[in-house]
């Protein structure tokens, strides 16, 4: 039930967040593109992310499965829960985050050990958070993970 909760206002809370709160601009990469990159580079591993979970590209909110794909972050609710916990420790800050952390810590009070091993993977993390990924996408995975300590 609890993750129903959070998926329902995530699915209602994901427009108007894309059209108001998001600055950003579209990257307008179709995951065929994304498919053409090097086989170990973040645009393959985005496109083949997507296609495992039989995702489309959201426009605006790319660099949300660029941070399941460089964290190694599952889609289920509670994993969801940890990469935004994760983010934080990095030092992003935004509604959603906050909003993600929020409800998730009062639904998921028995995944606080989880929370907080990702808080701290995050702290012990570069800062990546900020980066144009749309600019990374040819680089090899690794080496970006590498370069900023993302375990």
């Amino acid at each position: 039930m609890r993750a129903i909760v959070l998926e329902y206002l995530y699915e209602w809370s994901k427009k108007p967040y894309q059209k108001f709160l998001k600055k950003n601009r579209a990257w307008n990469i179709p995951i065929k593109k994304l498919l053409q990159y090097p086989n170990n580079s973040l645009g393959f591993h985005l496109a083949a992310f997507l296609l495992k979970h039989s995702f489309e590209v959201q426009p605006k909110l790319e660099n949300h499965d660029v941070f399941h794909v460089l964290t190694s972050t599952g889609i289920s609710v509670p994993e969801e829960i940890s990469m935004q916990y994760f983010l934080l420790g990095n030092g992003k800050k935004s509604l959603y985050l906050f909003s993600v952390i929020g409800l998730g810590t009062c639904l998921y009070p028995d995944y606080s050990q989880f929370f907080k091993q990702a808080y701290q993977k995050g702290r012990t993390a570069h800062k990546f958070y900020h980066l144009d990924f749309s600019k990374m996408l040819e680089q090899p995975l690794q080496r970006i993970q590498s370069a900023f300590l993302i375990q």
